[in-house]
This record gives C-alpha cells, sequence and structure tokens, in this order.
C-alpha cells in the first residue's frame, strides 16, 4: 500500500477509534457515577442548566475520556502509519484539542476543568500514544544494533 495512502488510513482509524473510546466512556459515565439531582445530562441545554450543581467528581469522567480517547486515536494511527508517525499522532491531538476547546466554548466548566482537560488531556496524550504504539519499533532497532 502506498505510504501517504497508509497514513490517511491510519489517521482516520485513530480518529475513528478514539472518538469510539472517547463516546463510550462518556456514555457509562453516568452508571459509575450519577449525575447531580435535577441534572440533564441529555442535551447540551440540559448540561448548561445543571453544570452549576457538579460537583469535582462529576469532571473524573469527562477528563478520563478526553485522555484516553486521545491517547488510544494517537496510538492507534501512530502503530498503523507508514512514517510520520510522531507528526500523526501529535494530529490526532491538534484535532481532539480542537474539540475540547469548542466544549470548553460551549458548556460553562469550571475553570479547573478546563485547564486541567485543555492542558492534560490532549498532547500529553497524543504525545504518550506515539510512544506506546512505536515501543516495539525502538525495541526492535537496539535489539539488531
Amino acid at each position: 500500500m502506498h505510504p501517504k495512502l497508509k497514513n490517511i488510513l491510519a489517521l482516520f482509524a485513530g480518529l475513528a477509534i478514539g472518538s469510539i473510546v472517547n463516546m463510550g466512556l462518556i456514555n457509562m459515565s453516568s452508571s459509575a457515577i450519577p449525575p447531580p439531582l435535577g441534572a440533564d445530562g441529555t442535551t447540551m441545554e440540559g448540561l448548561k442548566a445543571s453544570m452549576h450543581l457538579f460537583e469535582p467528581k462529576h469532571f473524573l469522567f469527562p477528563f478520563l475520556a478526553h485522555a484516553l480517547g486521545t491517547l488510544v486515536g494517537a496510538a492507534v494511527t501512530a502503530f498503523i502509519a507508514a512514517c510520520r508517525k510522531f507528526h500523526l499522532a501529535m494530529l490526532i491531538g491538534v484535532i481532539f484539542l480542537a474539540g475540547g476547546i469548542s466544549s470548553v466554548l460551549m458548556l460553562p466548566s469550571p475553570l479547573w476543568f478546563n485547564v486541567a482537560d485543555l492542558a492534560g488531556a490532549y498532547l500529553p496524550m497524543a504525545w504518550i500514544g506515539w510512544k506506546l504504539a512505536t515501543l516495539k519499533d525502538r525495541e526492535r532497532a537496539v535489539s539488531t544494533t
């Protein structure tokens, strides 16, 4: 397969699988940590209206969803990509970061969460995903020298 085509497919696979991980964790979050009484988390309007009721524990799963979705998406992309693995993994991080910024602009979440989420859940996780995905490549390179 042509390397450019393989890289494009890797990028789309990383975006799709990372998004599935993200949404899976978001969807199961209310089972693990029930929303506050009176909070409607099913719509954006309901979330906006009830955000003042949320406690720090309610922000754990959104952070994990953003971080693990980005990590898995970047790792999948770096694992599949033919070349430029680092750049493509970080592109996944930038794309997910753009989604995080839009979420911050749409939802009135606390400043501490916005800072932690935007600073810790995207680019650092993309970098870790790249490192994990290319660990075997580095081990193989070291063992052949």
